[in-house]
C-alpha cells in the first residue's frame, strides 16, 4: 500500500521565508562547526561542537521504501513517551508528510490488552500508514504481539525499540541495552520479522550505537537485522551513556549506510531544522531521517522537512500569535485523544508550553498561569494577553529542547557487559523482565 502524505495545512505568508532569510538565519546556527563529526568519547562529549552547515538549503530525496509501503517524504517521527499521541501526530501531519510513529508500547502489556496500552495504538481514521513502536526483551512474547497487531489488522508497519537509553528500560536488559546480547536481539527481531511477514507488514529496527564507547554494536545488530528480513534501520548517533549529552556521532551514521547498502539507514540525532537534516544526509547518504526532539513544541518542523527534501526553500517561521493559536490546538487536539477528559489533557499540554515558547518574550506570569490552567476557556484568555505580532526569535526558537544534562552511567543487569551471550541467571531475569506499562 501506498502513502500520500502530503501537507494539509496552509502556511500563512507571512510565516513563510525565503532562501535569503533562510541563509541568514541558520548563518549563526553552524559557525561552532569546528571539531565536529569526529568521533567522541563519553568523557569528552564536545558539548560545543556543531555538525557542519549544509552546502544547500534544499535538495531532492526520493520516496521511502518500507517493503510494500512507500512514504513519499523520507521523514519519521521518533515515538516518545507520553508526546506522539494522537493528538500530537494530527498536528504534525497537518504540517508535513512523513512516517508518524506512536509511543512506544510493550509487548506484554499489549497482549494483555491493558488499557493504556489499546489506546496507545489507536490510530486517528485518515492516519496512514499506521506505525505501531514495540518494546519487548523477550522473543516469544514478541512474537505473540506482533501476532495481535497483524491478525486485528491494527498497524501497517512495526518498529521495534532497540535505541531507548532510560534506566527503567535498561536496567531489565531493554531498549539500548539489548543489542549487546546478540543472540536474544536476533531472536526478537526473527520473532517480529516472521509473524509480520504473514501479512506483508515491514518491520523496522532503531537503535544507539552501543553502550559505551568500548561497547559498540550497531553494525552487527545492523548487519543482524538486515539479514533477518528488516525493512529498513534507523540509527541514533549516540550510545546509551551518552544520553542524550554532546553531539550525535554522524560518521557512525554512515558507516552503517555503508555497511548496508541494500536496505534504507535512516539518521537520527542533532537534528533541529530543514538544514540540519539535510547536513545529515550530505554527511552520511542515509535514506531519510528520524525526528525526535528537534519538534517538540514545533510540529511544523515537518513542513520544512517536506520543502526542503522536495527542492523547496520556504520555511515556517511563525509569529508568536500563529505559536499561540498551534499551543491551543494542541490542547483541543488532547481532548479528543483522551475521550473527552479536557482536565487530563490540560495538564498534559502543561509539558509542552516552554517548547512551544523556546525563544519567544512571553512573561512568567503566562508561563505560570499557563502550568497550571484547568480547562480550555481559561487557556484562551491567558494566550489572549500573548503579544501576537512578536516576529520569529530565529536561533533562540531553535536547537535542543529542554536540558541535555551529562553523560550518564548505564544501569545494566548484573554483569551484562560481561558476555554478548545470556548466562542463565540472566535468562531468567529476561524472562520475568518485560514490563507491563506502555508509553514509558
Amino acid at each position: 500500500m501506498g502513502s500520500d502524505m502530503t501537507s494539509s495545512h496552509t502556511l500563512p505568508a507571512a510565516a513563510v521565508t525565503d532562501a535569503d532569510d533562510v541563509a541568514d538565519l541558520h548563518a549563526a546556527h553552524y559557525a561552532k562547526s569546528a571539531g565536529a563529526g569526529r568521533r567522541i568519547t563519553d568523557d569528552d562529549q564536545l558539548h560545543e561542537a556543531r555538525h557542519p552547515a549544509p552546502t544547500t538549503d534544499r535538495l531532492t530525496l526520493p520516496p521511502l521504501r518500507l517493503g510494500p509501503l512507500t512514504i513519499d517524504v523520507p521523514v519519521v517521527l521518533a515515538p516518545m513517551a507520553g508526546i506522539t499521541n494522537t493528538a500530537f501526530r494530527r498536528l504534525c501531519r497537518e504540517y508535513g508528510g512523513g512516517l508518524y510513529v506512536n509511543e512506544m508500547v510493550t509487548a506484554r502489556a499489549l497482549v494483555e490488552r491493558k488499557p493504556e496500552s489499546m489506546r496507545i495504538i489507536q490510530h486517528d481514521p485518515d492516519e496512514v500508514p499506521r506505525s505501531v513502536q514495540l518494546y519487548s526483551v523477550d522473543p516469544v512474547t514478541t512474537g505473540a504481539a506482533v501476532r495481535m497487531l497483524v491478525e486485528e489488522g491494527r498497524c501497517d508497519h512495526i518498529d521495534m525499540n532497540f535505541g531507548c537509553p532510560v534506566p527503567k528500560v535498561t536496567r531489565r536488559g531493554g531498549g539500548s541495552a539489548l543489542p549487546w546480547k546478540s543472540e536474544l536481539f536476533a531472536s526478537i527481531v526473527k520473532a517480529a520479522v516472521t509473524e509480520a511477514s504473514k501479512k506483508d507488514i515491514p518491520v523496522t529496527v532503531k537503535m544507539r550505537r552501543g553502550i559505551d564507547e568500548d561497547h559498540l554494536t550497531f553494525l552487527d545488530a545492523g548487519r543482524t537485522a538486515r539479514d533477518l528480513g528488516v525493512a529498513a534501520v534507523a540509527l541514533h548517533g549516540r550510545t546509551t551513556r551518552q544520553f542524550y549529552s554532546g553531539t550525535a556521532v554522524w560518521d557512525d551514521i554512515a558507516r552503517l549506510r555503508e555497511a548496508l547498502p541494500d536496505i534504507p539507514v535512516l539518521g537520527n540525532g542533532d537534528i533541529w531544522s530543514a538544514e540540519d537534516a539535510i547536513a545529515m544526509v550530505e554527511r552520511t547518504g542515509v535514506d531519510g531521517v528520524v525526528i525526535g526532539r528537534g519538534c517538540q513544541g514545533r510540529p511544523w518542523l515537518f513542513g520544512d522537512l517536506q520543502a526542503a527534501f522536495e527542492g523547496r526553500q520556504d520555511r515556517f517561521r511563525p509569529t508568536l500569535g500563529m505559536v499561540a493559536d498551534t499551543l491551543y490546538r494542541h490542547a483541543e487536539l488532547l481532548v479528543d485523544t483522551f475521550g473527552g477528559d479536557e482536565l487530563k489533557a490540560l495538564r498534559d499540554i502543561r509539558k509542552h508550553v516552554a517548547w512551544y515558547f523556546k525563544g519567544y518574550p512571553v512573561g512568567s506570569e503566562i508561563r505560570t498561569a499557563l502550568s497550571t490552567v484547568p480547562d480550555l476557556a481559561t487557556m484562551r484568555e491567558i494566550l489572549a494577553r500573548v503579544d501576537r505580532d512578536q516576529p520569529y526569535p530565529g536561533e533562540a526558537a531553535e536547537g535542543p529542547r529542554g536540558r541535555a544534562g551529562a553523560p550518564k552511567r548505564p544501569h545494566l543487569p548484573d554483569g551484562w557487559l560481561d558476555s554478548r551471550e545470556l548466562n542463565a541467571e540472566q535468562q531468567a531475569m529476561i524472562q520475568a523482565a518485560e514490563l507491563d506499562v506502555s508509553g514509558g
